[in-house]
């Protein structure tokens, strides 16, 4: 341990030599590797009904659905909004989504690494997360089922 020390061997240097193993894994496994792309993200447009929004939670089973402007993220709907809003007794069918999303989500970049999402899921109690790029746009999507797979969590 002392001669790896004089020589300046890290973690990252041990998580390189073993990427399989646990360390591995949480050190080198990034957001990009695990998340979501294309098709498979939940996504609508922030003139979509509530309905709308709704079925698309309910096709893409991830517990939300990104509310986007021209592939820009504006919020974010999810199965805890549903249920508040159907607690409000009014007719959702043709009310907007935009009336129940939460702006300014939670979001990660595909450059972070997963392990540092999963830190952000846990710290802020939430199962899922947006992926936007530098300007905004919505890239992936990724939720604890996900790290789980990647064995990151």
């Amino acid at each position: 341990m002392t001669l790896l020390e004089a020589r300046g061997f890290r973690a990252e240097d041990f998580a390189r030599s073993h990427p399989g193993g646990s360390l591995g894994r949480r050190l080198l496994t990034h957001v990009r590797d695990v998340m979501r792309t294309g098709d498979a993200i939940p996504s609508v447009p922030d003139t979509a009904t509530f309905a709308e929004a709704v079925l698309e939670i309910s096709r893409k089973g991830m517990g939300m659905t990104a509310v986007t402007r021209s592939n820009r993220v504006v919020g974010i709907f999810t199965d805890g909004d549903l249920r508040r809003a159907l607690e409000t007794g009014e007719d959702l069918r043709n009310l907007g989504v935009k009336q129940f999303m939460k702006v300014d989500p939670r979001c990660v970049m595909p450059e972070q690494l997963a392990a540092e999402a999963a830190d952000q899921m846990e710290q802020y109690r939430i199962s899922q997360l947006l992926v936007m790029d530098a300007d905004t746009n919505l890239v992936g999507a990724l939720n604890m089922h996900d790290l789980m797979r990647a064995k990151v969590i």
